[in-house]
């Protein structure tokens, strides 16, 4: 049976960290010794609570910065999904013009009306930040454009653009769809084709 005699050999919390920081066994703390330890608590608590400073303040920074930038791209999806429809407009457009309609035919008025509606489009999107790639007769550049293919050249200086199959477009700074283009490079050389 457990009585309260038996515990009263057991150090109690205060007396075990009394004993444990004495520098010999048993003897008690000089005023200067108990002043470094409160010292040196009191440095490390400011450390940490500057600390604790410092990281809710990256935090906040991060946050922010992630709030702004998901203000900025919130559109993305919407952007996305509207492309294949300014790509069918594209292709009417140009199915019309390569058909040439007389000027006071319904199909002039058709066209007029599509490049109207299609440069509505590009206007709204322009203003929430949607900027096309530019392609065409540009160096290529794999970071907004997709070679679908290469073609040999005397025209056009090797890697540059020659032809663009499907436009691409910037969110910002954010490439949305690369332009996929057909890249021109150095004709074979006589002597390799002597070979």
């Amino acid at each position: 049976m457990n009585t309260p005699e038996d515990h009263n050999d057991i150090p109690s919390d205060s007396e075990s960290e009394a004993t444990s920081a004495t520098p010999g066994a048993g003897e008690p703390l000089t005023i200067e010794q108990q002043l470094e330890q409160a010292i040196a608590a009191q440095a490390d608590a400011w450390d940490r609570f500057l600390r604790t400073q410092a990281d809710l303040e990256n935090y906040r920074k991060r946050v922010s910065r992630e709030r702004e930038e998901d203000r900025k791209y919130c559109v993305l999806p919407l952007v996305r999904d509207l492309l294949p429809q300014i790509d069918n407009l594209n292709r009417a457009i140009e199915a019309c013009q390569k058909a040439s309609p007389e000027a006071d035919s319904p199909a002039a008025g058709l066209l007029q009306g599509v490049q109207m509606v299609m440069g509505e489009m590009v206007s709204v999107l322009g203003r929430y930040g949607t900027t096309p790639i530019k392609a065409e007769g540009e160096a290529f550049d794999p970071t907004v454009h997709e070679a679908l293919q290469q073609v040999p050249s005397n025209e056009h200086p090797p890697m540059t653009v020659m032809m663009e199959y499907e436009r691409g477009y910037l969110l910002h700074d954010r490439v949305i769809r690369p332009s996929k283009v057909i890249v021109s490079v150095a004709p074979p050389q006589a002597s390799d084709a002597a070979e």
